[in-house]
C-alpha cells in the first residue's frame, strides 16, 4: 500500500494573490480571534486563561525555518502570549498595540521589508488598516463582514482552529518548501 502525499489546503487558486504570498517575508497577525477562537477566559482568581492551537503553532515553526519572520500584534496585554511566544521563537511581540498598522511599519523599518511583503491577519477594527496596507491581508470566518470585505483573503478554518496553520502551510506551497516540508516528515530528515 502506497502513502500519497498529503496536500495542503489550498485555499486560493494560482494568480494575482498567489504571486503576491511568494514575496511575503513577515507573517503579522493579532493574537485573540486569529490565534484563538476570541473568547476570553477568567478564573476565579482573575487569571486570563487562552487557548491555542497545536496546528497553528506548528505552522508558525514551519514558516520560520522557511525563512520567513513572525510578528504578533496585538492590542491586549497578556503573559499567556509572552508564553506561547517564547515556546514558538517568536521574536517580534507587541501587546498593548493600539495603533497596529504603526506598529507593523516600524518593524518593516527595523527588518528592511516594504509593507508588500507582509501578509497581516486580522480580525477587528484595530486590525483593518493593516489588513488594508500589507501585501496579503488576510482574515477569519468569525470577523465581521465589514472587517472580512477589507481583506485580500478569507481562511476557511476558524480562528483558534487552525486559521494560522492554512496560511502557513499556504505560503509554504506559495513559495515552493510544501515538498521539503512534507519530504522532512515523510522521511525523517532532520
Amino acid at each position: 500500500m502506497s502513502l500519497a502525499p498529503p496536500q495542503p489546503h489550498r485555499p486560493l487558486d494560482d494568480g494575482p494573490l498567489v504571486d503576491r504570498l511568494r514575496h511575503v517575508r513577515l507573517l503579522a497577525m493579532d493574537v485573540d480571534g486569529v490565534l484563538t477562537d476570541g473568547r476570553l477566559y477568567f478564573q476565579a482568581d482573575g487569571l486570563e486563561v487562552k487557548a491555542f492551537h497545536t496546528l497553528d503553532g506548528h505552522g508558525i515553526k514551519l514558516v520560520q525555518r522557511a525563512g520567513i519572520a513572525v510578528a504578533l500584534i496585538t492590542g491586549r496585554d497578556s503573559p499567556m502570549v509572552s508564553q506561547r511566544a517564547a515556546a514558538l521563537g517568536i521574536q517580534h511581540v507587541f501587546q498593548g498595540a493600539e495603533k497596529k498598522l504603526v506598529v507593523l511599519r516600524e518593524l518593516c523599518a527595523r527588518l528592511g521589508l516594504a509593507l508588500e511583503q507582509v501578509a497581516y491577519c486580522g480580525d477587528d477594527m484595530p486590525d483593518v488598516a493593516a489588513i488594508r496596507r500589507a501585501g496579503v491581508g488576510i482574515s477569519v470566518p468569525g470577523a465581521p463582514a465589514y472587517i472580512r470585505d477589507q481583506a485580500d483573503w478569507i481562511t476557511e478554518a476558524a480562528g483558534g482552529h487552525g486559521a494560522v496553520r492554512e496560511i502557513c502551510d499556504t505560503l509554504l506551497q506559495a513559495q515552493g518548501h510544501w515538498d521539503a516540508v512534507l519530504d522532512t516528515y515523510l522521511h525523517g530528515a532532520s
